[in-house]
């Protein structure tokens, strides 16, 4: 009986173990994510800078008559492009914190999964800190566009998508999230319930997280698809 009664408080403890470690590995993994998006971010901007100093240059010349007009737009574009990559460095590493705290809250998900329940198709599952719906029809993310519009024609605006299949963080992670996009909705607010509601009806797989990571504000958002699984 003694060896009974321990069995469960020794799995338990496993699990919490197990799902501490994993947030470490994926804090210690964002930072070095993080980090070598700086290091990009520094590089690119040195590289916006070099460029700009000769495309100021090339306008006099060709103000001066000493070059042609083509040289001058190549400086133009690459500029441009310097810019852009500038940019969408920037878009990255805004987008780390959120895409972060979006992943350790499904994982947290998952762990409370596997201790309490088994899913049955199409199963709606609720707690106080997530909804999960199986699904009854196929999904992929070539029928996003069902969402989108749905979105949209009730609450004319986009819908928005924080991550719309793998993202980099997923990749450093090794978590298989190419069939799901992951939205920046409250479940509980009026936006959220009509998605949800939605989804539901279509029979679309989701799962929706009210929990933030403790100390941000990121981390409640719905998560289109079959759950995301480690590879």
């Amino acid at each position: 009986t003694k060896r009974h009664s321990q069995k469960p408080k020794t799995q338990s403890t496993t699990s919490a173990s197990e799902l501490t470690k994993l947030r470490d590995e994926y804090v210690a993994a964002t930072k070095e994510y993080k980090n070598s998006l700086e290091k990009l971010l520094s590089s690119y901007e040195n590289d916006v800078k070099r460029i700009e100093e000769k495309a100021t240059v090339s306008r006099k010349l060709y103000e001066e008559g000493l070059i042609a007009k083509k040289q001058v737009d190549d400086y133009e574009k690459e500029l441009s492009d310097a810019k852009e990559k500038v940019a969408e460095t920037q878009r990255q590493m805004s987008a780390a914190d959120s895409q972060i705290a979006n992943v350790l809250v499904e994982t947290q998900a998952d762990a409370e999964l596997a201790r309490k329940l088994k899913l049955a198709r199409g199963a709606l599952i609720r707690t106080t800190s997530f909804i999960r719906f199986n699904g009854t029809s196929g999904w992929s993310l070539g029928d996003a566009w069902k969402v989108q519009t749905f979105f949209s024609d009730t609450f004319k605006k986009p819908l928005p998508i924080a991550v719309f299949g793998q993202g980099a963080i997923h990749d450093r992670w090794r978590l298989d999230h190419h069939n799901a996009m992951d939205i920046s909705l409250h479940p509980d607010s009026a936006e959220g319930q009509a998605l949800l509601s939605f989804l539901q009806k279509n029979g679309i797989p989701f799962s929706a997280f009210r929990e933030a990571i403790p100390g941000t504000a990121t981390g409640p958002h719905i998560h289109i698809g079959r759950p995301s699984h480690r590879y």
